[in-house]
């Protein structure tokens, strides 16, 4: 089931302590950037972050799904009404993502 725009609506109101976030459609789903960098997954109503070092301790206890055939599990992340864990969490994730890519 893809993600439904009124999901979408109310996670980007969640995360109303955040600078610079975007979404990108991807297939029925979304890629979710934070100040550029590509940082999780909105997949199928969840919001999905992979299991890097850096924030497995933040993470701890959360559910690792899969967010679709063939991909590799990942953390749900369950405090999503949590303003301030959700700023910490992604400026984490923002400041250990190595910078994107320049296209050529």
């Amino acid at each position: 089931m893809p993600t439904s725009q009124t999901f979408l609506d109310g996670l980007k109101k969640r995360l109303v302590l955040l600078d610079d976030v975007r979404f990108k459609p991807m297939m029925g789903e979304y890629l979710m950037y934070y100040r550029g960098k590509y940082v999780a997954t909105v997949c199928d109503e969840r919001l999905l972050v992979k299991p890097m070092e850096y924030v497995k301790e933040m993470l701890d206890g959360m559910p690792m799904e899969i967010p679709y055939a063939g991909a590799k599990p990942c953390y749900r992340v369950t405090k999503l009404d949590d303003a301030e864990f959700l700023l910490e969490l992604f400026d984490t994730l923002y400041e250990n993502l190595p910078a994107p890519k320049k296209k050529k």
